[in-house]
């Protein structure tokens, strides 16, 4: 394993702008290289700015692989602020002792609430009808403007339930008398099923009977488009779809030709799979 240096100061980058309260501390321990301008550093100037640091504090938008590692021989620690890990080879950093820290369980329920305010503004037709207001349309009250599709006494169908995906059913099940559906890798133990109020189905079956899927999974090769057009297509008409994993996980295309066709009736999205570009045909 890489060793801390026996003289001078540790030399740490602190990738993106950050709160002052996570910068002061680092200071009284290092030389700190800040980002005041909140700038996104394109691969080869991160590889330079990382040159002769020892640590890295990053973000999601940092990307850690096997060159930029051959190219920093002096780095021992990189810590992200983000919980999932994607963006980092950890064969890479472990290949070469360099510790990866991460930060699970800080933000399991901010996401959670995040996740439902996503279903909620889809589902009830939210933003259209705030658009639609703004944009000085509205002159009068119709009895299917903006209906949208109801959210309480609904199937949600969850696939990834981790801590996530459990603070979501908790919240459809007690809070809006939802029944709930959920795909994992792995089956929960019953304890658990009984806690969420939810029951295991396969990724067909969940999805045929869900009015609304919430993704929530973590992001690998393997969940890569996981939903897709077959996938979509297994969905009830005007079903709507909520990805708060990584835009990875969704066929872009695909969904956006079942939302244009009216297949779907909505789409929450609080991720893309070319951030922070967005496809036009969703736009669309």
């Amino acid at each position: 394993m890489n060793r801390l240096p026996d003289d001078g100061p540790l030399r740490v980058l602190v990738a993106r702008a950050v709160f002052a309260d996570i910068i002061d501390p680092l200071r009284a321990v290092a030389e700190v290289e800040t980002t005041p301008d909140d700038a996104i550093s394109p691969p080869k100037v991160l590889r330079q700015r990382l040159a002769d640091k020892h640590g890295a504090f990053i973000t999601g938008s940092e990307r850690i692989d096997a060159a930029l590692l051959d190219a920093c021989p002096d780095l021992r620690v990189i810590s992200t602020m983000t919980v999932g890990v994607d963006h980092i080879d950890l064969a890479a950093c472990a290949e070469r002792g360099i510790i990866v820290t991460h930060s699970p369980d800080v933000l399991t329920e901010t996401t959670a609430d995040f996740g439902f305010a996503l279903l909620l503004a889809a589902a009830r037709q939210i933003g259209d009808a705030e658009r639609y207001l703004r944009a000085g349309k509205w002159s009068k009250w119709s009895v299917d403007l903006f209906a949208g599709a109801d959210v309480h006494g609904s199937t949600l169908g969850i696939v990834g339930m981790g801590r996530i995906g459990q603070a979501i059913a908790r919240r459809a099940a007690l809070g809006f008398g939802m029944r709930v559906l959920y795909h994992n890798r792995s089956r929960l133990p019953q304890q658990i099923e009984a806690e969420c109020r939810a029951a295991y189905r396969d990724l067909p079956g969940l999805l045929r009977e869900s009015d609304h899927v919430l993704l929530a999974l973590p992001y690998s090769p393997q969940a890569h488009h996981l939903i897709g057009a077959q996938q979509i297509a297994l969905m009830r008409p005007g079903a709507t779809l909520v990805n708060i994993a990584r835009g990875g996980v969704v066929d872009e295309a695909a969904l956006a030709a079942a939302l244009h066709s009216g297949h779907l009736g909505a789409a929450g999205l609080d991720v893309f799979e070319g951030e922070p570009q967005v496809n036009p045909a969703l736009l669309a």
